[in-house]
């Protein structure tokens, strides 16, 4: 036996040696090592000798197996060298050649300026929140103090799909959902689309895109919403920012304001920018209606709110001094590629 195990060294020697390939060597392994292998069959036949016997052959079979295996292993390096050189030799790279030039793509004007705001609220503790852009007509308008007969319902203002399901024509749906779904204190924005039946021209468009805020809590006031108004302006638009609140009237918020900021292009001094005013509109804001804070089930006698809005390609368009909102969704690579 012990005969039969050096001729088996001899022959898996010759063999891995002979082997042209990964593939070979492999099936060398297998037909000496595996476990129908001629070395296992060996061990096999272990049992029909004596304990002294199988001691030695033991030895012996432990050594050739240690023997085909280092071969084997040497025989792979070299085997896994080789292809690395030849895959070296193919697939050289040459270092003197040009580069290909790679283009990098840019962010959309109406995509930065969503990540901004976005960025000075949360900084603030806002967290943001998102609803659906198909709404019921309860969440778009009921839930948020709008009379039956309010010119905003009207089939030339809103996109509906069945009487009680429309288009959202605001984000201020996600507010009555928030207030629904979560208890005070509240602080979230809700940055998405909207959509009015709107003829496009230089300053409409039939979808658009809104940034509304709500925060409830005990003891809100104007001054809280007017002092965080105007750090957020500032923010956006400069430290030298001024604003002023001006009375307006929106159906979900009592009082209610719209908010101008001094024109950042002249200071204040009057220019094209802000139509020689010296003052920009951007956003509309007030205390939350007791109304609609009842929706959520809110102690009005307990928790007070405010809310705000300003539409995203407005602001965009001050801020780049665009002139025509239907550059922003024209696609045109040309207008795109100036915001790098």
């Amino acid at each position: 036996m012990q005969n039969q195990l050096m001729e088996i060294l001899q022959e898996a020697g010759e063999h891995i040696k002979n082997a042209a390939s990964m593939e070979e060597t492999e099936e060398v392994r297998v037909r000496f090592l595996g476990k129908k292998g001629k070395l296992t069959e060996i061990l096999r036949m272990m049992g029909s000798l004596s304990a002294d016997d199988r001691k030695t052959v033991g030895k012996v079979a432990n050594e050739v197996r240690g023997s085909i295996e280092a071969m084997l292993d040497e025989k792979f390096a070299a085997m896994k060298e080789a292809r690395k050189a030849e895959k070296f030799k193919t697939e050289k790279i040459d270092v003197t050649e040009p580069g290909v030039r790679t283009i990098l793509g840019v962010k959309h004007p109406i995509t930065i300026t969503i990540e901004e705001i976005s960025r000075i609220f949360t900084n603030m503790g806002y967290q943001i929140a998102e609803g659906p852009e198909v709404e019921t007509v309860f969440n778009n308008f009921d839930a948020l103090n709008a009379s039956p007969n309010h010119p905003s319902r009207d089939f030339s203002d809103t996109f509906y799909f069945s009487e009680g399901i429309l288009l959202r024509t605001q984000t201020s749906p996600v507010q009555v959902r928030t207030l629904m779904k979560e208890k005070p204190p509240i602080k979230v924005i809700s940055p998405g689309r909207c959509f009015r039946c709107d003829t496009p021209d230089a300053t409409h468009s039939p979808m658009f895109h809104q940034v509304e805020g709500l925060a409830v809590d005990e003891g809100i006031s104007m001054a809280d919403l007017k002092g965080t108004l105007d750090a957020f302006a500032k923010e956006l638009f400069g430290s030298g920012i001024r604003t002023k609140f001006r009375p307006h009237h929106f159906p979900f918020t009592e009082p209610s304001a719209e908010v101008d900021v001094s024109c950042f292009k002249c200071g204040g001094k009057g220019c094209r920018v802000c139509k020689g005013s010296g003052w920009i509109e951007i956003l509309g804001c007030g205390l939350v209606h007791p109304n609609v804070l009842k929706v959520g089930n809110i102690d009005t006698e307990k928790f007070s709110g405010f809310a705000f809005g300003m539409g995203v390609e407005r602001i965009a368009m001050l801020k780049y001094e665009i002139d025509d909102i239907r550059l922003l969704y024209e696609n045109d690579m040309r207008f795109i590629q100036q915001f790098k």
